[in-house]
């Protein structure tokens, strides 16, 4: 599936950002990895990576990267979110409540409970039942390889968040506008559909 944008920025504080920016290379995609907020300008979507998201939350702070980043995204501009990136984004989380804690963005209308498939020793994979037209024709979109890592759950969302895609009978990825968000990895994989289809949002 080929890309309809050229430069998109990968949040390369910490976690898995290179695994994005190799998938979007797959696209033919500029991959930038944003450190700063001088490096915002000028992309046409943006990529939050699976990492810890306690860490990411703090670095947001300290690389001056967090309200420059909620402004870019309440404007528009397509997000993919995946694993903590959907912590980061959340309105509210719950569970996990030992740990240190994440000051999310609130931009996401869901509550997330953080590491809700467990810890690392708990990791699957899973084939997941997809309801997305943007990720192709519909037999091609039914499905799709599902890399859970510590993995957040969307435990409740608001009437403008539309599930598209579960594992079981959980779902594990939403859209709301402009905002991709998959409890999952799919930069993890060879399969660039999420990918794709978050860039296309941006025409």
């Amino acid at each position: 599936m080929q890309a309809m944008t050229k430069r998109a920025g990968v949040l390369a504080l910490q976690g898995d950002f290179a695994a994005h920016a190799k998938l979007l290379a797959r696209l033919d995609v500029e991959a930038v990895e944003v450190r700063r907020p001088d490096q915002l300008t000028g992309l046409s979507a943006l990529m939050l990576p699976g990492g810890e998201s306690t860490t990411m939350s703090l670095l947001l702070d300290s690389s001056g990267l967090r309200e420059p980043l909620r402004a870019l995204i309440a404007g528009g501009l397509p997000v993919l979110a995946t694993c903590a990136g959907v912590i980061l984004l959340a309105d509210t989380l719950e569970g996990d409540h030992g740990s240190l804690p994440v000051t999310p963005l609130g931009l996401l209308h869901a509550t997330v409970n953080r590491n809700a498939y467990g810890r690392q020793v708990n990791s699957f994979e899973a084939r997941l039942r997809v309801d997305w037209p943007a990720l192709g024709a519909a037999e091609s979109a039914a499905d799709f390889h599902g890399v859970f890592i510590r993995a957040p759950q969307i435990a409740k969302w608001r009437a403008d968040v539309v599930p598209v895609a579960w594992e079981g009978p959980d779902v594990v990825a939403v859209r709301q506008d402009n905002i991709v968000a998959a409890s999952f990895h799919p930069e993890l994989t060879a399969d660039p559909r999420f990918h794709a289809a978050v860039l296309n949002l941006a025409n």
